[in-house]
């Protein structure tokens, strides 16, 4: 009986344990672009539906070749949908919003691009280059959800957001210059 017990709670504990580490664990993502590369850390335990879409994309290749189509200087910049041609790429079914998350739009920041409909993300996405509080979700009014941010090549988003622009295909603010993430990648963490 003893031992039935003490295996037991051993168990308990190993399982706490995993689930513990997995609600903290975060994931790296890298955006290797033609301006440099833009390292993110996701939030899973925030954002699971919208971290796991982001990942499904990731993983099947889906930004590569793609390019920053919306850059507005203090505000953000946005990619994940169009090509070099400002062809949009087909996507896979919209997600639900998560922007009460208790995550805000600051600076470094990434969230996903929406239209009106606040179930209706996809694949775009933005990276915030200022305190956009007024993005964030509130139990009334949802908002758009923030699901990671910038760990390593601030100096890139910098950069981008910078970038001169002009109308092209319909868009407003496309870089005159493409913008092209050439590949995006899981980042392994080393266990030193």
């Amino acid at each position: 009986m003893k031992i039935r017990l003490i295996s037991i709670i051993l168990l308990s504990s190993l399982f706490a344990f995993q689930s513990l580490a997995k609600e903290t664990e975060s994931i790296q993502v890298r955006l290797v672009t033609n301006q440099g590369d833009i390292e993110l850390t996701l939030d899973p335990s925030k954002a699971p539906v919208t971290v796991d879409n982001f990942l499904n994309y990731v993983d099947e290749g889906f930004y590569d070749g793609l390019i920053f189509h919306r850059v507005i200087r203090d505000f953000m910049i946005q990619g994940g949908g169009f090509d070099t041609q400002l062809q949009r790429r087909e996507t896979r079914e919209p997600i639900i919003n998560e922007s009460t998350n208790g995550l805000s739009n600051v600076r470094g920041t990434i969230a996903m691009a929406r239209t009106n409909d606040p179930d209706s993300a996809t694949s775009q996405f933005f990276i915030n280059v200022s305190n956009n509080a007024n993005l964030d979700g509130h139990p009334l009014r949802p908002g758009y959800t923030v699901f990671g941010e910038v760990s390593a090549g601030h100096e890139v988003v910098f950069a981008i957001s910078r970038m001169q622009t002009r109308p092209r295909g319909g868009h407003q603010n496309v870089p005159s210059t493409p913008v092209i993430i050439e590949r995006a990648e899981r980042v392994e963490k080393v266990i030193e």
